[in-house]
């Protein structure tokens, strides 16, 4: 039996990963990715992939995770942080290199789609992955399918308005501006660079989210109150998800997934916000941690049809 491949084109790193028939691995490799260069990145995916299978002895299904998202006009990629990628038809030439039909879809949605077959949220028939990271990212799964929406853009919370932004207590006014041209969005908020911009926007010192984390346990008051500013707005944004959605488990990934405190928090913070008198969505840490990505790519073949 052939292997299925996942890659996951990532930024910085491409990622192989040969699954078996019982979703164990049989192999794992990572090269750092070409900058700025879409030819070198489509020779290295084409490598890591003839790699092995030369190792395995045997040809294998393959699936990508990409930032990003194919436009339904063109099937071009779109909106990709690595943005040599933006505009290129990468499933044409990865099929015309590969010389096979190949499967892609969002990193957000191949990790949701991990964790909803195999990982936190095993045999939930309604999953949403969000992904707390350098960005925001969502992924939906329904019935072990991952949902991609007639617009291609099913699951991405990073660019919706915060929810209710406020002033007093916990403010989150004046609205930060996005990358993406609007202000406000989410992921100016939940994101790790949102995160450590919102603790300098309050008077603190320039911290990344680990050494903000590390101070607010250890006692230090402004710590403590970025971070329970983070769990509002952390609160809000996936009580917008669950009265959309209405989802059996939100899992989270990504760095800012770590912190055990959003398990104990942000269910009992979301609670107002929601439009039901009983909330049942289950909210939990990834599995797979950051192997999600890839093997929820290797599993695509698994949930399309």
């Amino acid at each position: 039996m052939g292997a299925r491949l996942g890659i996951d084109l990532g930024g910085t790193k491409i990622e192989i990963v040969a699954l078996a028939a019982d979703s164990s691995e049989r192999l794992r490799r990572r090269v750092a990715t070409p900058q700025g260069d879409y030819p070198a990145t489509l020779r290295a995916i084409a490598a890591l992939v003839d790699d092995a299978e030369r190792t395995l002895g045997v040809r294998g299904s393959v699936g990508i995770g990409t930032p990003g998202s194919e436009s339904p006009v063109d099937g071009r990629l779109r909106n990709a942080n690595s943005t040599c990628l933006n505009g290129q038809p990468l499933r044409q030439d990865l099929e015309a290199l590969l010389q096979r039909e190949i499967r892609i879809a969002n990193d957000a949605n191949c990790f949701a789609l991990s964790e909803a077959l195999d990982g936190a949220a095993r045999g939930a028939a309604t999953v949403f992955g969000a992904i707390l990271g350098t960005g925001v990212g969502g992924g939906i799964v329904l019935n072990g399918r991952v949902l991609t929406g007639a617009n291609g853009i099913a699951g991405e919370w990073g660019h919706i308005p915060l929810p209710l932004p406020q002033a007093g207590d916990l403010p989150d006014l004046p609205l930060p501006a996005c990358y993406c041209g609007r202000s406000g969005c989410i992921e100016t908020y939940l994101s790790g660079p949102g995160l450590a911009a919102d603790h300098r926007r309050h008077g603190g010192a320039p911290l990344l989210p680990p050494a903000i984390a590390a101070a607010a346990a250890a006692g230090d008051a402004e710590c403590e109150a970025t971070l329970v500013r983070y769990e509002t707005r952390l609160a809000r944004a996936l009580a917008l998800v669950i009265n959309l959605l209405d989802p059996e488990v939100v899992v989270l990934g990504g760095g800012l997934s770590n912190l055990d405190r959003l398990y104990r928090n942000v269910p009992a913070l979301w609670l107002p916000h929601i439009f039901s008198d009983r909330v049942s969505t289950r909210l939990r840490r990834h599995r797979h941690g950051d192997a999600s990505g890839v093997r929820g790519a290797a599993r695509l073949w698994d949930s399309e049809p």
